[in-house]
């Protein structure tokens, strides 16, 4: 080979070498760019009652991690339950995200709590936790104990126990086994009773995977230690939106709004009673639309009722048909807006129950507001009971208004209490002493200010009375 073809030869290999030293460092940085990140871990906790304004946070934090690319979503339990409804929602958030779920139960898992850490794809105890114990009951009457639910709602919830217990590979038996105290598993559980399970019988059954006492221990099993974890936390929003789904708050809002109302229809003009009625009704319809409960069915029904009694307040004397059709529309959408889907019979009897409950409580308060307010002593402040006097110095004349002292005559429209009376073939204007007098009925003037009349409902004289029959 010529001495020429060689040193060529050796200056590309001596430039070769030069290049590869110069580019070695500049591979390693780039090795180092590509190197996988860190892991990112949201942590949920479900604990408290379960209600319908969890479900939503539930499926916001599901819904961020997955955009957020994290591997995981840890839901740490602590709970004795709550809404059957509410824990289905958060149920079938967790079937149907292709997120990595993991369920950490500590302490208890019990009631709805043990629905939501069965839809875990990987599900782990604590040392001395429990799961188990589902049997759906059903609330009565504020107060009172809550009893067992019928066969049907039974076997509902049992189902939706086995449904998930398939979709997550565990024993269907045992899952079926916390609900109905019916199903017996030999050897584990005896029938007629529920089934609960500690940390160590759970592991020998295979209900959970494995054990760990803490959140660091559940990821390092699962080789995500070190991960980002970033603890996930209801804004104001979803919290005032558990707050006012709450059960009692709801009864509360609901017994506030219909007094208001009530109080409202005994009383002239549009004041502060049906203001704060409606506000009450509608923050309970504003909870209850952001849980996806109440829909634009449901507000049209409301809506539709407060106008009928709007129109039988304003422009319908007495008390009738539009009435009763407005109430009858106002519960209707309170009901509904209070069920959801799966709720059998019992429970939209039950949730019924309460709406009646809630109103019966209105009309006592109503009642009780009407009669005894005006004799307290903070509530006389406001009613100014001086004498006006008479004469044309307080704006009457003398004999024009008192000569109607003691006289009767008949109601020529609705006094509420204000309105016309027929006095002697006159018509003057009165208002009755506080209670709603009809059109047509028998009245007698017992005071006179100024130029106020004030009329209360006489008697019927005996002689117009009918007479018993025999």
């Amino acid at each position: 080979m010529p001495r020429r073809t060689l040193r060529l030869l050796a200056s590309i290999a001596f430039l070769t070498l030069g290049l590869l030293t110069l580019l070695l460092p500049l591979t390693r940085v780039a090795k180092a760019q590509v190197s996988p990140a860190k892991s990112i871990v949201y942590v949920l906790p479900i604990e408290g009652v379960i209600d319908l304004g969890l479900a939503p946070f539930v499926q916001r934090v599901v819904d961020e991690a997955t955009q957020a690319g994290a591997a995981a979503v840890v839901l740490k339990i602590n709970t004795f339950g709550g809404r059957v409804d509410a824990a289905v929602q958060i149920r079938d958030a967790l079937l149907n995200t292709e997120l990595r779920t993991i369920g950490f139960v500590d302490k208890r898992a019990i009631s709805a709590g043990a629905l939501i850490g069965l839809a875990t794809k990987t599900l782990v105890m604590s040392a001395g936790s429990t799961i188990g114990a589902a049997a759906p009951v059903q609330s009565g009457a504020p107060g009172a104990e809550a009893t067992p639910a019928d066969e049907k709602t039974v076997s509902y919830v049992r189902k939706e126990f086995r449904a998930t217990a398939e979709a997550r590979g565990r024993p269907l038996l045992l899952a079926e086994a916390m609900v109905d105290a019916d199903v017996e598993v030999p050897g584990i559980v005896d029938k007629g009773k529920l089934l609960t399970l500690t940390t160590v019988e759970a592991l020998q059954n295979k209900v959970v995977d494995f054990s760990a006492d803490t959140l660091e221990g559940v990821l390092s099993k699962l080789g995500l230690e070190g991960a980002e974890i970033r603890e996930a936390k209801p804004h104001w929003a979803e919290q005032l939106v558990r707050f006012l789904t709450h059960p009692v708050l709801s009864s509360l809002l609901i017994s506030v709004g219909m007094l208001g109302i009530l109080v409202e229809m005994r009383t002239p003009g549009f004041g502060i009673a049906g203001g704060l009625g409606i506000t009450s009704l509608g923050l309970f319809f504003w909870g209850h639309w952001l849980v996806q409960l109440a829909g634009w069915e449901e507000l049209l029904l409301a809506s539709a009722g407060l106008a009928l009694l709007a129109a039988e307040v304003f422009f319908i004397p007495g008390f009738g048909i539009a009435g009763a059709l407005g109430i009858a529309a106002l519960l209707g959408a309170l009901v509904l807006s209070m069920t959801g889907a799966g709720d059998t019979a019992a429970v939209i009897v039950a949730t019924v129950w309460r709406v009646v409950v809630a109103l019966l409580v209105a009309l006592a308060a109503g009642v009780a507001l009407l009669r005894f307010l005006p004799r307290l002593p903070f509530a006389r402040r406001l009613v100014l009971e001086s004498n006006l006097g008479t004469g044309p110095s307080h704006g009457s004349a003398p004999l024009s208004d008192q000569h109607w002292m003691g006289k009767r005559g008949h109601a020529a429209s609705v006094l509420r209490p204000s309105g016309i009376a027929d006095i002697e073939g006159q018509r003057v204007d009165v208002v009755s002493d506080g209670e709603l007098i009809e059109r047509g009925a028998l009245i007698q003037v017992i005071h006179v200010d100024g130029n106020r009349v004030v009329v209360r409902q006489a008697p019927q004289p005996e002689s117009t009375k009918p007479m018993k029959e025999i």
